[in-house]
């Protein structure tokens, strides 16, 4: 296997960031739904820039490289006090899929934040690519099913809380990961 590192993001390579993000994310839906998708969000996007945006503003954003080539990255939010800490974002360049990167960025995640009690992530219900990876290669379990009759009640990009009034909201597994 190759050798896979996380190297802090840097602000000259924020833009490419996001559209490498914004790539992969279509990528896996344009995979399930094909052509047809109406799962975007602003710009024809499936994630938009806004909700990337402020999850690095947010969090701590990581470059995933193997042998020193970008090949992705992710997003953590880490909450120092309670050590309840969220995956916000990850995501493989498409060309790269299937070759262990993303678990081994997993594992090297796991690495640096040794203190960790939890690690929180979701994704969509169509994801079944990425339900796969967290459950079975990195031992998440699913905790919650958010959807129409069980919202999340709280808007993942604004914070605010949600009534999906008017909405189609289709569903979001949430996973949790125990340490300790």
């Amino acid at each position: 296997m190759a050798n896979i590192t996380l190297t802090r993001l840097t602000e000259d390579d924020r833009e490419r960031f996001i559209l490498d993000n914004q790539r992969a994310f279509k990528f896996g839906a344009m995979e399930e739904f094909g052509n047809r998708d109406d799962h975007m969000e602003e710009d024809g996007e499936i994630i938009s820039r806004r909700t990337i945006e402020d999850s690095i503003d947010g969090g701590v954003a990581y470059r995933i490289r193997e042998d020193g080539r970008i090949v992705g990255g992710l997003v953590l939010t880490i909450d120092e006090k309670t050590q309840r800490n969220h995956l916000d974002l990850l995501f493989v360049d498409p060309d790269a899929h299937s070759k262990g990167i993303g678990y081994a960025a997993w594992q090297e995640v796991e690495r640096l934040y040794p203190e960790t009690e939890v690690w929180e992530t979701c994704t969509p219900y169509f994801e079944t690519r990425n339900i796969h990876f967290y459950v079975n290669k990195c031992g998440f379990h699913i905790v919650e099913f958010f959807n129409a009759h069980h919202p999340d009640l709280h808007d993942p990009e604004t914070g605010e809380e949600n009534n999906y009034e008017g909405e189609d909201f289709d569903g979001m597994f949430r996973f949790e990961k125990r340490m300790k």
